[in-house]
């Protein structure tokens, strides 16, 4: 009798263990949210290298301008970014989805005065961590304050 009240006393410790453990682990929609903030960050900051953390190497951006689709280079993208000059840019998360490896982004990127931009992005998991590998965006102007 003893040593089953042993046994179940030390499965119940190991169980609430590892509860506790996974409890403190990150979910992958906290992962990829901590990705597009950390887009969000360096774009506001200027911390290219935030950039370059969360940027898949091939990473390129997508965008429609005169009815024609224009192409950037993540590294062109970086290469506007000013390290610690600070952007009037304000950025929210719209959503999420994803599933096992692949997902997909929204996020809204206001700069007042002059537009809002709306950003799609394109997340794959590989080595352990959510990179960004490709941004489709459009923008509209941002509205004029009322006199």
């Amino acid at each position: 009798m003893r040593r089953f009240l042993c046994f179940y006393i030390v499965v119940f410790l190991a169980s609430f263990s590892l509860s506790a453990q996974t409890e403190n682990k990150p979910t992958e929609f906290e992962l990829i949210a901590a990705t597009i903030q950390d887009y969000i960050d360096g774009t506001a900051n200027g911390e290219p290298e935030k950039l370059r953390k969360v940027f898949h190497p091939d990473f390129n951006l997508y965008t429609v301008s005169d009815d024609s689709l224009r192409i950037r280079s993540g590294e062109q993208y970086i290469a506007k970014i000013t390290p610690g000059e600070k952007a009037n840019r304000i950025g929210r998360i719209i959503s999420i989805d994803f599933e096992k490896d692949a997902a997909i982004a929204k996020a809204e990127i206001s700069v007042p005065g002059w537009r809002i931009f709306t950003d799609y992005f394109l997340l794959l998991k590989y080595q352990g961590a959510w990179k960004i590998v490709q941004k489709s965006y459009t923008w509209r102007p941002f509205p004029k304050e009322n006199k």
